[in-house]
């Protein structure tokens, strides 16, 4: 049995993972997240209450479990302190069950501005961004120039340090953007009243984890979006500020590589993508709005309607090479219930040669055609299904074409939103 296990999106993120966190975490002691921010929103369903997490890893709704957030998030706490407010509210306490890195980065009001600005400025080649000035705060930590949590320990260096920002911010902003200047002093004193409520949280989060682990302590490590948003491997420019993919489990909480046995990732029985972006294996018009209603396929934070379209096995084999996966998780099988067929993209044509691989340029993605492999459909209810002997034949013949067409064995699937509606084909 695997000790610290990394649970990765295989996809473009949405794939279910605040569910499988929230289900292995009754095997585990710790749930660390490692990445991203509040435009990350994880869903659980506990007893028919649903929790949408931003920043609180889905461990939290285990009463026993601590939950961490590690230096590679960027955080704000006002919303993180309301996310908290809401998890109590529906009767989990989470108490000193809650560490968040000194190390963490702090957003501020100007990221926000700052990124509401700059997508507009985009026009049609905008990203499609939360506006949560997430990726403004990751350009200032590789600018050198971010706040951090630990940082609020002394207000006097937190108004040193922010009135030295927000002077380069007005000098920039001047010059790009139209709008009025920060004023600094009385920006610090208002967060600073606000954001103060993180301090008893604050730890060293990289000594905590390494000192559990050392103690036989299990952890697992969360991450939010999906591989193909990760910063250096994904579909740039189309994709989140920061390492998603599992190699950001060790960056993102300060543990090294050698502490890690296993990287899990999660897939959804079929694709889907927010934003802009390329998708080769989008389902246009009536199928994919099919999905799209069946699957309840809307952000989680935003209520965006997510593209949808099928599984992409050029994207998987893709994705379980960078993360080296050792099993898949497939969620929302049951949405494909009432399908006929089912198509597969096996292969993508460039310019008339074939290819398995996943191309870097973004244009080759974008004018691939991709060939599909026809599954039939079983065309009979899953949802609910908790052996795999139950499933229909079909259903298991599809499962197994897309664990031999990505390489990876297929550990769990789950075929509802509760925490026990998944088929669990080997421990993990």
């Amino acid at each position: 049995m695997w000790n610290n296990v990394v649970i990765v999106g295989a996809q473009w993120g949405d794939e279910g993972k605040g569910k499988v966190v929230d289900a292995l975490a009754a095997r585990f002691d710790i749930v660390a997240r490692y990445q991203g921010g509040a435009n990350a929103g994880h869903t659980v369903v506990v007893d028919g209450t649903k929790f949408i997490l931003q920043l609180l890893p889905a461990g939290i709704v285990r009463p026993d479990k601590t939950a961490v957030i590690g230096n590679g998030l960027v955080v704000n706490p006002e919303s993180l302190f309301e996310e908290v407010e809401r998890v109590e509210k529906a009767g989990v306490p989470i108490g000193k069950r809650l560490v968040v890195s000194d190390r963490a980065h702090l957003i501020l009001p100007y990221h926000r501005s700052h990124e509401v600005a700059a997508e507009q400025a985009r026009g049609v080649g905008k990203i499609g961004t939360t506006a949560k000035g997430i990726g403004p705060c990751y350009e200032d930590k590789a600018g050198r120039r971010g706040l951090r949590t630990g940082d609020l320990r002394n207000f006097e260096v937190f108004r040193r340090k922010c009135g030295e920002v927000v002077a380069e911010k007005n000098r920039l902003a001047s010059a790009i953007f139209a709008g009025t200047p920060l004023e600094a002093d009385g920006l610090a004193e208002r967060y600073y009243e606000k954001a103060r409520c993180i301090l008893p949280y604050l730890a060293d989060v990289s000594a905590y984890l390494n000192r559990e682990m050392d103690r036989g302590k299990r952890v697992l490590f969360e991450g939010a979006q999906g591989t193909m948003l990760d910063l250096d491997h994904g579909t740039y420019p189309f994709v989140t500020s920061s390492s998603a993919a599992a190699g950001g489990a060790c960056t993102g909480t300060g543990v090294g590589p050698t502490r890690i046995d296993a990287v899990v990732g999660v897939s959804k029985a079929y694709a889907t993508r927010v934003g802009s972006g390329p998708f080769p294996t989008e389902a246009l018009g009536v199928e994919g709005e099919k999905i799209r209603e069946r699957g309840g396929e809307y952000g989680a934070v935003t209520g965006r309607p997510r593209r949808c379209g099928w599984f992409d096995v050029p994207a998987a084999r893709y994705s379980a090479r960078l993360n080296d996966l050792k099993a898949l998780v497939i969620t929302k099988l049951d949405i494909l219930d009432h399908l006929a067929e089912i198509p597969v993209g096996v292969e993508y044509d460039l310019d008339g040669r074939t290819t398995t691989e996943f191309p870097s340029e973004i244009e080759l993605l974008e004018g691939v055609k991709v060939r599909y492999h026809v599954m039939p459909g079983w065309q009979q209810p899953t949802y609910g299904v908790k052996d795999y002997a139950q499933l229909p034949k079909k259903a298991q013949e599809y499962l197994r074409f897309l664990a031999d067409q990505a390489g990876v064995e297929i550990a769990v699937v789950s075929t509802g939103p509760q925490r026990d509606q998944m088929i669990w084909m080997k421990e993990l």
